[in-house]
């Protein structure tokens, strides 16, 4: 059984279904652990009200409209969970991350789950710093051009890494 822990006892294929099984049931946890801590609110419930608040609304200095909530604070809670959610998936990236440092993954894998720390970590903080404590529409869009930011910069990250390498 210890043979299985050292990095030379998997092969490559079986290290990716290693990692692959432990962030799929950890996702499913996390989904469970979000829902539950809610109650007894329904987190369902608000999903199906946020998404019948959906309206077009212009993005603001221009005439693009784009679906906004309607109602900017009434979705506190479902916005709350989304932060709780995305901080979970970056702390679950760091912990892949050790994993395959240990077990000695390519450096493109390394890069990818770095990427992914950076996209999740970024989106916790955006959501908690523009969507739970949201006063009006258009931080509704600022959310969403700094998501669109953070994927870019994650992006930039990995190449980086992936440059470093050669």
């Amino acid at each position: 059984m210890t043979y299985l822990l050292r990095p030379e006892g998997l092969s490559e294929k079986k290290k990716e279904n290693l990692f692959t099984a432990i962030y799929v049931g950890t996702v499913f946890i996390i989904i469970a652990a979000v829902y539950v801590s809610h109650l007894p609110n329904s987190l369902w419930d608000e999903l199906v009200d946020f998404f019948t608040t959906l309206t077009l609304s212009p993005i603001p200095g221009t005439s693009i409209p784009l679906p906004a909530p309607s109602i900017a604070t009434g979705h506190t809670d479902l916005f709350f969970a989304v932060f709780q959610f995305a901080i979970a998936l970056g702390v679950l990236e760091i912990i892949i991350l050790f994993l395959r440092i240990y077990f000695r993954s390519p450096v493109e894998r390394k890069a990818e789950t770095v990427e992914n720390i950076v996209f999740w970590l970024g989106t916790s903080y955006l959501a908690i710093t523009y969507l739970v404590n949201i006063n009006q529409q258009s931080e509704w869009f600022v959310f969403w051009a700094g998501v669109i930011m953070l994927f870019g910069v994650a992006l930039v990250i990995r190449a980086f890494i992936l440059l470093a390498k050669r």
